[in-house]
């Protein structure tokens, strides 16, 4: 996965098209991605205990990482992203400005 922990990204399709947010965790099994203040849900809580009531919560959903791309942080545009291998490390870089993220 090409996007990581405190990135920031630009929502490419779906209902948040357009939005910026940043990466606050990444589900590699399922390919998701958790973005700061993007696809929030609404889930209504049921009390756990007697009388004490229930209550409608904000939820970050996943998104799919497919509708992200990564934000450069030196050109300020979204951007693919290519990695290049440097002796035994890899580094990823920006297809705009070709430096180093």
């Amino acid at each position: 996965m090409k996007i990581r922990k405190g990135d920031n990204v630009l929502v490419i399709s779906g209902k948040d098209r357009g939005r910026k947010g940043k990466v606050e965790r990444i589900l590699r099994v399922e390919g998701r991605v958790l973005v700061e203040g993007i696809n929030v849900k609404t889930r209504h809580a049921r009390g756990k205990r007697q009388g004490e009531k229930g209550q409608i919560i904000q939820v970050i959903a996943p998104l799919q990482v497919s509708n992200l791309k990564l934000v450069c942080p030196h050109c300020g545009k979204a951007t693919r992203v290519a990695v290049k291998g440097e002796g035994k490390s890899k580094i990823r870089v920006c297809k705009m400005c070709q430096k180093a993220i």
